[in-house]
């Protein structure tokens, strides 16, 4: 099977973001493969080392990109793609196109796994307009993943603790979620021989990308505001429930 996998390069949650200008924030920080496409990369492995094939992972980002690719290559992906762009958070549909375009030059695809959702942009349409691009049904929010009969057998959280179970004809999209199944973490032998496997390198401009008539664009950036610190409140509880409602009306304003 020819399963792809679309990567993200993503600061790390943990780090300390800071917004400069109007639209970009520092790069100075730790940049890691995107939580949720940890799990897309974990199932095509497992899914290729069941069946046979290869895995290629696919990423549009910035040259310093290629350290996601190379994590995803440590934990048995085959080899990758990295879409060089420019932009710092680039609009969903141009990614989308750019990852189908990658795709379709490079083979033709079984089965494409991605994350559910990006941690920095949170946007939660790639996978469905790549789906588009490339005329695929699409499934999202999955936690479960098997191959029947030609076909795929997939369960997916809908929300409020309900699930559903969805036959899907292949080739498709899936979007992974948390609990499809445990991502392993790389072993050294595994990471240094990560570095000799091979990552094309494409320029955006040479896909030929429309741009989009509609679609989102990023106008303002900014950084979530300090929340200052707890206020500790004493006495006896008919005091500190006055003294609640006084700050709750006065200083917070939302009574």
């Amino acid at each position: 099977m020819q399963v792809y996998v679309c990567v993200k390069h993503v600061p790390d949650t943990a780090a300390n973001i800071k917004v400069e200008g109007d639209t970009g924030y520092s790069e100075g920080v730790k940049f890691v493969l995107n939580p949720y496409d940890e799990y897309a990369v974990e199932e095509a492995v497992r899914v290729v080392k069941e069946k046979g094939g290869e895995v290629i992972a696919v990423c549009v980002g910035k040259p310093a990109a290629v350290a996601t690719l190379r994590s995803a290559l440590a934990v048995g992906v085959d080899r990758g793609i990295l879409v060089k762009i420019d932009e710092q958070l680039p609009d969903a549909c141009v990614v989308a196109q750019a990852l189908a375009k990658a795709i379709s030059q490079d083979g033709e695809a079984d089965l494409v796994f991605a994350g559910r959702q990006s941690v920095d942009s949170e946007g939660m349409q790639t996978h469905y307009r790549l789906a588009a691009a490339l005329d695929m049904p699409v499934v999202s929010d999955v936690v479960a993943f098997s191959l029947k009969d030609g076909g795929a057998v997939v369960e997916r959280e809908c929300g409020g603790g309900a699930r559903e179970v969805i036959e899907v004809s292949l080739p498709c999209v899936i979007g992974a979620n948390k609990g499809l199944n445990e991502p392993r973490y790389p072993k050294l032998p595994d990471v240094l021989k990560a570095k000799k496997k091979p990552v094309k390198e494409v320029d955006i401009a040479s896909l030929a990308v429309e741009t989009p008539e509609t679609g989102c664009r990023l106008t303002k950036l900014a950084a979530v505001p300090d929340r200052g610190q707890a206020t500790m409140l004493s006495g006896s509880v008919r005091e500190m429930v006055t003294e609640l409602v006084r700050i709750l009306e006065e200083d917070e304003k939302v009574l």
